[in-house]
């Protein structure tokens, strides 16, 4: 008999396999994979029991915690569809997400309780609240922005589950069951709802598995929100027997303390956070081969030896931060590409390209090899039909992988100007050169058209990044009567001292470096750059607040 692939089936035997052992650690309580898969599957059948079949959207509005790891296990053995919306969106993103989706069941904390009854949604009629205080529905939408005459009922989690079996829920989910909906940060417009198949979702887990190198003895560090890539990477690392330690932000002292202490192999970063670890590192005095187990106090070095890897991604590392990096960690970096549409892994950079080297450091600029499962390839931007473009000419970048998405919840126009033959048009501008490492230069929305000039802006954020002072920095366009768009730079200072120096020396750097229609006509100093929900520069804000 020929078995659907699906990511119960996954999770389920990684379960008969590992049922003893440690599977996560929250708050300083641990959890085997037995007590995880019991708590899963008494929720499981309290969604079952309030009428969740495969492929129907769960909505899942919580922080990192045990609650959403259980939450997420319990949708995954019934095979239903997981819509994970993180607190960091805006209370008006949250109740688009929720009308889009029409979940009919939420399982909501405190923090986002009164958002989802306030949604407006005329699908959800069930909200399993998460905590021991509980309010009637009534009362939490006379609080909230309540939009619906038929407020949801609301339920205590730990009531629902009361009395459910320990047994795995009876479901069969289909190879083609729709199993998650993950929205786009919108940063160019409304989210869309990027649908994933249950066969894409265990390819997609199974390359995961390859390229992210997580390891059966692996003790894995996830300090991000759990609705975005660090999502997949938690269920990598349980189909692997590994043990997590999850906490509910990211903290650079209480990374270090879990390096130290807890023997941490594998954490996961944006290239920001990075930096903020090395700096609180170099403060403590470097790490420490000795096994120093003070966890990080001021002054004392750190036990780094048993990190082996930092998976970071959203953007290249720099040169000079690398160095750095490589003195205070050894080779644990390597990187990963990949969007909503296709996750984690479309390309990887790998530990030996993280080098100095001047024969390989220019590799350092891009984001890698296309993975095992997947292809890449560059075609015109405006005329794709011309076919694949040669080596190191530049335009949009094309993937090919078992893990596409199947398309765009209620968007079928987007659907299929994205996906287009078996390919998926990332709308990313990039050029591969001739040993297949592929280089991005821009988003296709974010390319700047200055006097009919195309200037891409991790060009000039590349230059402005370099120069001695800057922290941060940030390229986008705006409207401009002459140019049609005018190119303005954003920069966070090292330090706030003498910052008007620091633009000046930016600004004189830019003339000189860059050819005329690519300087910046302005740059603004800030005190920091604003992000989305998933942890992006937001050039978005950014234009807002020239406007502004």
């Amino acid at each position: 008999m020929i078995y659907p692939l699906t990511v119960k089936q996954l999770m389920v035997a990684a379960v008969e396999r590992f049922g003893d052992r440690t599977a996560l650690v929250h708050e300083d309580r641990s959890y085997t994979y037995a007590e995880l898969a019991t708590q899963a599957n008494q929720l499981g059948h309290a969604l079952v029991a309030l009428g969740i079949k495969p492929g129907d959207p769960v909505a899942i509005l919580l922080e990192n915690g045990i609650d959403y790891v259980v939450a997420d296990q319990a949708i995954a053995r019934i095979g239903a569809a997981r819509v994970a919306l993180t607190d960091m969106l805006s209370a008006k993103d949250i109740a688009y997400c929720l009308n889009d989706c029409q979940a009919t069941v939420a399982i909501a904390g405190e923090t986002m309780l009164s958002t989802a009854v306030g949604s407006g949604s005329t699908s959800l009629h069930t909200i399993l609240a998460v905590g021991d205080s509980v309010p009637d529905a009534e009362s939490v939408g006379s609080e909230a922005d309540d939009n619906s005459s038929a407020a949801p009922a609301i339920t205590r989690l730990s009531d629902a589950v009361a009395g459910q079996p320990s047994s795995l829920p009876e479901s069969s989910p289909s190879a083609t069951d729709l199993g998650l909906i993950i929205y786009t940060g919108g940063t160019t417009g409304k989210s869309k709802g990027v649908m994933h198949h249950q066969t894409g979702l265990t390819l997609n887990l199974l390359s995961q598995m390859i390229e992210s190198g997580i390891g059966e003895d692996e003790r894995v560090l996830l300090t991000s929100p759990l609705p975005h890539a660090s999502g997949f990477l938690l269920q990598v690392a349980f189909l692997r027997g590994a043990t997590v330690f999850l906490d509910q932000k990211f903290d650079p002292v209480a990374v270090l303390r879990r390096i130290s202490q807890d023997g941490v192999s594998f954490t996961f970063m944006v290239p920001t956070m990075i930096y903020r670890l090395l700096d609180a590192l170099a403060e403590r005095g470097g790490s420490d081969p000795g096994g120093a187990d003070d966890g990080g106090k001021s002054g004392d070095s750190v036990d780094t030896t048993a990190l082996r890897t930092i998976l970071y991604g959203a953007a290249p590392i720099t040169e000079d931060r690398l160095q750095q990096g490589l003195q205070l960690l050894g080779p644990v970096f390597v990187q990963l590409y990949g969007q909503t549409e296709a996750p984690n892994f479309l390309t990887r950079l790998r530990r030996e390209d993280h080098t100095t080297d001047p024969r390989y450091r220019h590799r350092l600029a891009s984001c890698g090899q296309a993975v095992a499962m997947a292809r890449i390839k560059i075609v015109d931007a405006n005329d794709p039909d011309k076919g694949e473009l040669a080596i190191g000419e530049v335009g949009e970048v094309i993937a090919s992988s078992p893990y596409n998405m199947s398309g765009y919840h209620n968007l079928g126009p987007a659907t299929a100007n994205t996906l287009r033959d078996g390919w998926l048009y990332t709308g990313d501008i990039g050029r591969l050169d001739a040993d297949g490492y592929l280089y991005l230069l821009d988003r296709k929305n974010d390319m700047i058209i200055s006097g009919g000039m195309n200037v891409y802006t991790t060009e000039v954020e590349s230059l402005i990044a370099g120069v001695d002072g800057v922290g941060q920095v940030a390229v986008t366009g705006v409207p401009h009567p002459d140019w049609g768009e005018a190119v303005v730079a954003f920069v966070v200072a090292e330090s706030k001292t003498d910052t008007d120096l620091l633009l000046d020396r930016v600004m004189q750097i830019c003339r000189t470096d860059l050819a005329k229609y690519k300087v910046p006509k302005e740059i603004f100093y800030v005190d920091l750059l604003p992000t989305t929900a998933f942890g992006k520069v937001d050039k978005k804000a950014l234009r807002a607040s020239i406007a502004d």
